[in-house]
C-alpha cells in the first residue's frame, strides 16, 4: 500500500540517521553532533553522505508525482446522410421533337402524347368543316436566355389541335429550334383560346397551324 511522500520521507531520514548512529560512537553522537567543527574529515564524511544522499532522496521522491490522465476525446457520432425528398426533385426536361404530339399540362411541362394514346382526337382540317374555329388569343413566346446567347433565331411551326370544347388536344412539332425554342412556342401555343369548329350544326376539333417567329431584334435583352 503506498504511503504519503511526507511520512515516506521522514522514514527514510530517521533510518538513515539510525545508521549514522551506529558507525559514530552511539553514546557520544548527540555530544559529537555538538561538536562538528572538532570531528575528524573520516567521521564526518559518512554523516555527510547520508545527508546528501537524504537530500537526492527527498527532491526525487518529490519529482515522481502520478502523472495526471490523458482526458478522453469526445467520441465522433456519424454523420447521417439528409433524406431524399422524392417531391422536391425535379425530372429532367422532355425536349420537343420535330413530328411528334405533345399534350398541354398545367405547370407547362411536356408531355409526349403516345401513339397508343391517340384515339379520339381526330381533327378536321379547316377545309372539313362548315365553320372554321375563330382564335381569340394567341399569346407569344418566350426567347430563352440559351438562344440569345448562342444568337439562335428563326421560324417554330406547330400544328395545335382546337378541340370541340373550346381546349387544345394536343400539339404537334412540325419545324422546331434548338435551346429551348420549340418548347416555350409550345408552351405559349397551350395558352390558345378560340371558338371551336363547327361540322353539321356541331361542334368538332379542328386542325390549326400557327408559326412562331423569334427575331434576337424583339428579345428583351436587345431592347432599349
Amino acid at each position: 500500500m503506498d504511503q504519503p511522500a511526507p511520512v515516506r520521507r521522514n522514514r527514510i531520514i530517521s533510518a538513515m540517521f539510525r545508521g549514522a548512529a551506529l558507525y559514530v560512537r552511539p553514546k557520544t553522537l548527540p555530544y559529537d553532533l555538538l561538536r562538528l567543527p572538532s570531528l575528524s574529515f573520516m567521521k564526518l564524511f559518512p554523516v555527510i553522505a547520508i545527508l546528501v544522499f537524504t537530500s537526492s532522496v527527498i527532491a526525487q521522491s518529490g519529482r515522481h508525482a502520478t502523472p495526471p490522465l490523458p482526458t478522453p476525446s469526445p467520441e465522433q457520432k456519424p454523420v447521417e446522410a439528409p433524406l431524399r425528398n422524392p417531391s422536391t426533385e425535379q425530372t429532367p426536361q422532355v425536349t420537343a421533337e420535330k413530328n411528334q404530339d405533345y399534350r398541354c399540362t398545367d405547370d407547362g411541362t411536356l408531355a409526349r402524347i403516345l401513339d397508343s394514346e391517340s384515339g379520339n382526337d381526330k381533327g378536321f382540317l379547316p377545309k372539313e368543316v362548315d365553320t372554321r374555329a375563330e382564335v381569340t388569343s394567341r399569346p407569344n413566346p418566350k426567347y430563352t436566355r440559351e438562344a440569345r446567347r448562342a444568337g439562335v433565331q428563326g421560324n417554330v411551326v406547330l400544328k395545335v389541335l382546337l378541340g370541340s370544347k373550346g381546349d387544345i388536344g394536343r400539339v404537334r412539332v412540325a419545324r422546331r429550334l434548338p435551346f429551348g425554342l420549340t418548347e416555350t412556342a409550345i408552351e405559349a401555343a397551350c395558352q390558345i383560346k378560340f371558338k371551336p369548329a363547327i361540322k353539321d350544326s356541331q361542334a368538332v376539333a379542328q386542325w390549326f397551324t400557327v408559326e412562331y417567329t423569334f427575331r434576337l431584334a424583339d428579345s428583351s435583352i436587345l431592347r432599349p
